[in-house]
């Protein structure tokens, strides 16, 4: 358990290192899972070694949630005073990004509709 949390700690610190050096927009420990990702991909002795931790990891990942409830319990006066501008921003940005997603898309689809008709 300990060589593969290494392992994963490993990668998350390479792409914090890296984020940071190169001043990139790209958040450290996702540029680690991104090397991971490649790694587990390239590697079957890698996955070997993590699988266990992963899977525990997944079998426990309600946990992750306890700090977001323990959150919302704290701080649940304001919640109350902005509960209603909260809700009403949620659907309004979750509405406006599907409208672009679907937007997006369908642009893309006229683009590659139009190509195969040259």
């Amino acid at each position: 358990m300990i060589p593969a949390l290494s392992l994963i700690l490993l990668f998350q610190l390479i792409g914090e290192i890296l984020s940071r050096a190169l001043m990139l927009p790209l958040p450290g420990p996702v540029l680690g899972m991104i090397f991971l990702l490649i790694a587990l991909s390239t590697s079957t002795r890698i996955q070997q070694i993590v699988r266990p931790v992963a899977q525990f990891i997944l079998a426990h990942l309600s946990l992750l949630f306890v700090p977001a409830g323990v959150g919302i319990i704290a701080h649940l006066d304001q919640l109350r005073a902005h509960g209603l501008g909260l809700a009403v921003a949620l659907v309004v940005s979750t509405m406006l990004a599907i409208v672009a997603g679907a937007a997006a898309f369908a642009f893309v689809a006229k683009l590659i509709g139009s190509a195969s008709d040259d």
